[in-house]
């Protein structure tokens, strides 16, 4: 018998494992990755592979939208931070090629568009697409609350978010409707029992963790590592807005519902004619305010009456608004007098020059005997407080509030803030029993967060007692 060489054993088995790892990388490569997508041709200036595949997913997904005539735009805030470095730049090169993949090839998990509900329609033939194309999507729906009534609180359910997922990146598309107070809303991400959690991160999110409320943007199209967008016309205020858009639906706990069934409504003409003057009063606050950019939120009686039952208390006799002394304008009484509204009176001081400020509040007559309150709120160390003035004693009260942050809501068709704690900040105004009715109420001793806080010296009361 001819004698092996073992040598000759271990080329052959050498070439053997050679040939073999190469058609496995070959069967990965051509094969199983092109079912995954998980391989794409090289794009200028990436990085590596994941950053290669980014690019190419938003690619894919804005041809896809394009083959559908979806008008889509990119609200993502984390490629919008980078692009607003460069956004004069960005402008002026529309046309011309980007030497680099710097933007969409940045490192995240989702990048995110929003969709204007009112511009497309059609989503089967979108869903269909995007599978030929090699997309999993999830689509998420709820109940509308534009549509809820007292009668019937269900509403219809919406299409409010759609994940479309390539790779190892997704797609998120956050869908806009137009709201009565002439802004944009979009809703919640909430999964259903039956969906798959583990679909995509989705605690990564940027939207979705709450409602959202946003001014109708400008937009603008630009090229993007040489993809054709469309962006907010200024990403900084867009980025600003996003930071402070948490939205509350007045009936978010059903305890308009609630308050409803127990104490029926008053429909008689005069509180209809009360409410009516009421909304106008406050419309034109609210523009007057808004035209001075001072943020404001419904306080007081105004602001139960929102939270408890979505509307103007009926017994009430006026409109209430909070607004931190910080934010205090000057021009605030010349406005309000501007637009119609001759200033009752004023309490407290105010004087900025001396850093001297002390339970400052104001009232301004509207139509028929309604008039509408401004309080100033001071934050102290652990607590917020507005005061309130006497006339004919001098005496000061003060009003104390746990800290709070501000929301949007919608008030008689009005985007408007609340504070975003409002259970706290309607108890410590006005109790446990805040669900109950009160007609009649006493500034002085009524409130349960009420407090003495002394007189103020006569010598003094021409400038801080000041009624018309």
């Amino acid at each position: 018998m001819q004698k092996i060489n073992k040598n000759v054993v271990l080329a052959l088995l050498s070439l053997t494992s050679l040939v073999f790892l190469l058609f496995q990388l070959y069967y990965y490569k051509f094969y199983l990755s092109q079912k995954s997508g998980a391989i794409f041709s090289k794009v200028r200036g990436s990085q590596s592979g994941q950053d290669n595949t980014r690019w190419h997913v938003v690619k894919k997904f804005l041809g896809l939208i394009s083959s559908h005539n979806i008008p889509v735009y990119l609200i993502d805030p984390l490629i919008l931070g980078l692009v607003d470095k460069d956004i004069e730049q960005i402008r002026s090169s529309l046309d011309g090629p980007s030497p680099e993949c710097k933007y969409f090839c940045a490192p995240r998990d989702f990048t995110t568009f929003a969709l204007l509900d009112k511009t497309w329609k059609h989503e089967v033939g979108l869903f269909r697409t995007a599978e030929k194309m090699g997309f999993q999507w999830l689509k998420i729906i709820n109940k509308d609350p534009r549509l809820d009534g007292m009668d019937d609180l269900s509403g219809v359910e919406i299409p409010l978010h759609y994940i479309f997922k390539l790779a190892s990146h997704a797609i998120h598309l956050v869908v806009f409707y137009e709201r009565s107070g002439n802004y944009l809303w979009h809703g919640p991400l909430r999964l259903k029992q039956h969906m798959d959690r583990k679909f995509v991160p989705f605690r990564k999110l940027r939207f979705g963790h709450y409602p959202g409320a946003y001014e109708k943007p400008e937009l603008q199209l630009v090229s993007i590592d040489d993809l054709n967008v469309r962006i907010p016309k200024n990403p900084y205020s867009f980025l600003e807005e996003m930071s402070q858009s948490r939205f509350l639906e007045c009936r978010e706990f059903n305890i308009a519902y609630s308050a409803f069934q127990l104490y029926p409504d008053d429909a008689s003409l005069d509180v209809v004619d009360f409410r009516k003057k009421a909304k106008s009063l406050l419309h034109l606050a609210v523009l007057t305010l808004n035209n001075l950019g001072v943020k404001f939120w419904l306080s007081s009686g105004t602001c139960l009456g929102w939270y408890r039952q979505c509307n103007v208390i009926p017994h009430s006799k006026d409109v209430d608004l909070g607004v931190f002394i910080k934010d205090y304008k000057a021009d605030i009484i010349p406005a309000f007098q501007k637009a119609g509204l001759p200033l009752k009176h004023k309490f407290g001081m105010y004087i900025f020059v001396f850093q001297v400020e002390d339970s400052l509040e104001l009232s301004f007559q509207g139509e028929d005997g309604v008039k509408l309150d401004i309080f100033f709120f001071y934050e102290e160390d652990d607590h917020i407080w507005n005061g309130g003035t006497q006339a004919k004693s001098g005496r000061k009260f003060k009003y104390l509030f746990p800290k709070f942050t501000l929301c949007w809501t919608e008030f008689v068709e009005l985007k408007v803030h609340v504070p975003c704690e409002t259970l706290q900040y309607v108890e410590a105004n006005y109790g446990p029993d805040w669900k109950v009715p009160v007609k009649t109420w006493d500034w002085k001793s009524s409130p349960s967060n009420v407090q003495y806080n002394g007189v103020w010296p006569v010598d003094e009361w021409d400038d801080v007692i000041q009624i018309y």
